[in-house]
């Protein structure tokens, strides 16, 4: 059984994308980052960096526990354990690493910027706004002339790499589309996958969310998130 530690955000979610799309028997201990989850000392104890996801396998390597975070590695681990979704050629394999890093390295931290500054922030920075904005944009012309040129990221196999992109896309694709063709024929095939569109539902349930001008949003989950909560010292 694998347990995932997370909640309502695109990096869990790609986690649990994953953990269906490969058939893995897991479940969801809901980690509420806006109540200070990730703060607690028996969340440390698994990350020490306060991030969601976790996942603990209890059949790890060698049928030993394993505790593991950061999403890239994760979607590696899974998808060595399952033997599915990265592809055995080593050329078009390192083409899946570099797809998973450019949304590890790149989408990842410019989108989560772009929201922050665009929808959570307590005061409008609009240099930072159209900073952000513009980064969104030309990563998204990068992801478009990709799919472009392939069916997915990492050629004609659908893998982690795609797995990984789409949670972030959400409110790109409802807003952005038209603009960008071909991402926009992409995110339509992959939420014609049962594990993707399941995966995408994951914490719905729960009021916390942290995609698209939360409502209710206070100063303090701001200072959970990022001021004096986030930054004590433990």
């Amino acid at each position: 059984m694998i347990t995932l530690h997370g909640g309502a955000t695109p990096n869990a979610r790609k986690i649990a994308i994953a953990l269906l799309e490969m058939g893995f028997a897991w479940r969801l201990d809901y980690v509420d980052i806006l109540a200070g989850d990730q703060l607690t000392p028996a969340f440390l104890a698994l990350n020490p960096n306060n991030k969601t996801p976790v996942i603990v396998d209890e059949d790890g390597p060698g049928g030993e526990r394993l505790v593991l975070w950061e999403t890239g590695a994760i979607l590696l681990y899974l998808a060595e354990k399952s033997g599915r979704f990265l592809p055995t050629d080593p050329a078009k394999r390192a083409i899946c690493w570099q797809w998973l890093m450019f949304q590890v390295s790149g989408i990842g931290p410019m989108f989560g910027q772009e929201a922050h500054f665009s929808h959570y922030a307590k005061d409008r920075h609009e240099y930072a706004i159209e900073r952000y904005s513009r980064e969104v944009d030309r990563l998204m012309r990068v992801l478009d002339q990709r799919l472009d040129e392939a069916a997915w990221l990492a050629g004609e196999e659908y893998t982690i790499a795609d797995m990984a992109t789409l949670p972030f896309l959400r409110r790109q694709l409802t807003e952005k589309g038209g603009r960008f063709p071909n991402v926009a024929r992409w995110g339509a095939a992959m939420m014609e996958r049962p594990a993707v569109a399941e995966g995408m539902t994951v914490g719905v349930a729960r009021a916390e969310t942290i995609e698209g001008g939360l409502t209710g949003f206070t100063d303090e989950h701001r200072a959970i998130l990022w001021g004096d909560r986030q930054h004590a010292q433990r």
